[in-house]
């Protein structure tokens, strides 16, 4: 079923865990991450964005995303993930999506609060909340790459409330030492910097790029303000190494099926861990 408003987000915001985001790029992503969430019963984002509509195509990715979480027996929403585009925004909105992410961290700080509040006001008409970022976060979100994060690039808790007052956003994903993709030397965040943003921003925080993150960073987030993690290369790792384990066997008699089902339930099981790890303390995680 869809999942609408903010209430989960608020909730894990409250409780100390995390709503998963998880990027997904065609059927059997879809379907792994849905299984995941069917299984876990815990409420989770479909993150059908920008760069896999590139892949995918925009109607196509759309309607498996929405179709797979009208039909889920999980709370699913349906997330437009770095958007640059209003255009895109509205189309997203008007299919139906339960939130948006709107990408202005590109922009001089004006500029960004400008393209953040015309989102915000679009998705209001639909129901939907806005996800913004404030801060620039290095690495390429389809390939993992060894990015390094730099501090002058980092969120500033000061310019981010302003950013959210000026705003109206729902949600903030900030840059505190987080990066796209999985790195040769362990991720630290700056989680001095983390709590000061908490303590300013009256939103629940947006960690991307947790793929590789040590736990006990993502953990210390969590403690933090952190209410959604995005998680995209540590699915897309275990849907890969499922199709090579695979792909020797199927060759012989182009047994697509069996290579497709290998990655399906690969990121079926990656998606379980990562909500596992994002579980609340109550139910027995370290979060």
């Amino acid at each position: 079923m869809l999942l609408h408003g903010t209430d989960a987000l608020k909730q894990a915001a409250a409780a100390g865990h995390a709503l998963p985001g998880f990027v997904v790029y065609n059927l059997e992503t879809v379907q792994g991450i849905t299984a995941a969430a069917d299984a876990a019963r815990r409420p989770v984002l479909i993150q059908a964005g920008s760069s896999p509509f590139k892949h995918a195509g925009r109607g196509a990715l759309m309607r498996l995303a929405l179709d797979a979480a009208e039909h889920s027996t999980a709370r699913l929403g349906v997330h437009l993930d770095h958007s640059r585009d209003l255009d895109e925004i509205t189309a997203c909105l008007e299919a139906g999506y339960t939130s948006v992410m709107v990408d202005g961290s590109h922009l001089p700080f004006a500029e960004n609060i400008a393209l953040t509040r015309e989102a915000v006001r679009r998705a209001r008409g639909h129901g939907a909340w806005v996800e913004a970022e404030l801060g620039a976060l290095p690495g390429d979100e389809d390939v993992s790459t060894d990015a390094v994060a730099q501090t002058a690039a980092m969120t500033d808790p000061g310019q981010a409330a302003e950013f959210v007052a000026a705003t109206g956003v729902d949600a903030l994903a900030v840059a505190v030492g987080n990066v796209h993709g999985f790195t040769k030397d362990p991720v630290r965040l700056d989680l001095d910097r983390l709590a000061a943003i908490h303590e300013l921003v009256p939103v629940p925080l947006v960690l991307h790029g947790a793929s590789g993150l040590p736990v006990e960073e993502l953990h210390g987030a969590l403690a933090r303000g952190v209410a959604k993690v995005n998680v995209n290369a540590e699915l897309r790792r275990a849907y890969l190494e499922a199709v090579n384990a695979t792909l020797p066997a199927a060759l012989p008699g182009s047994d697509v099926v069996s290579v497709w089902a290998a990655g399906r339930d690969a990121v079926r099981d990656a998606a379980l861990e990562v909500i596992g790890r994002l579980s609340p303390r109550a139910e027995g995680g370290a979060a």
